[in-house]
């Protein structure tokens, strides 16, 4: 698969390096963008949503297969071993960096005397999931 047929069907797309974009997810309601895509040196198309979705999710919001993120069986490609890492650590930093931020905030307003409205503790809620999910796309764990 050609790594724009997806990222044509994404909002919001970054270039974050050669062959690595952020964009918003398109399987959940997503204002900034959760979603790293990277293309691998023998085609295979990566996807992880740092908010939590499955592949399975992301790829048929968007009307494609599973299978549109492998190069054809047939081509002529040699798979590489997995990857320990398939994320580099600048894009999972970044997303760490973005939800962190927004924890500051919140503490600072409750710090303030302002109370957190439902929408208020929802995102928070999502910004710590958000964080445990780069946490462990880097390959580290909350334990």
């Amino acid at each position: 698969m050609n790594t724009n047929i997806l990222l044509q069907h994404l909002n919001k797309v970054k270039s974050t390096g050669q062959d690595k974009w952020l964009a918003c997810c398109p399987s959940h309601p997503d204002k900034t963008a959760s979603l790293a895509v990277r293309e691998l040196d023998d085609g295979r198309v990566l996807v992880h949503c740092f908010a939590g979705c499955t592949v399975h999710e992301i790829v048929s919001s968007v009307g494609l297969e599973l299978s549109d993120l492998f190069p054809p069986r047939d081509a002529a490609i040699q798979f590489h071993k997995g990857e320990r890492r398939p994320f580099p650590a600048a894009d999972i930093l970044r997303a760490i960096a973005f939800e962190s931020t927004l924890v500051l905030i919140a503490a600072a307003d409750l710090l303030a005397g302002n109370p957190f409205n439902e929408f208020d503790r929802a995102r928070l809620a999502l910004a710590a999931s958000r964080i445990q999910a780069a946490l462990m796309a880097g390959g580290l764990s909350h334990e």
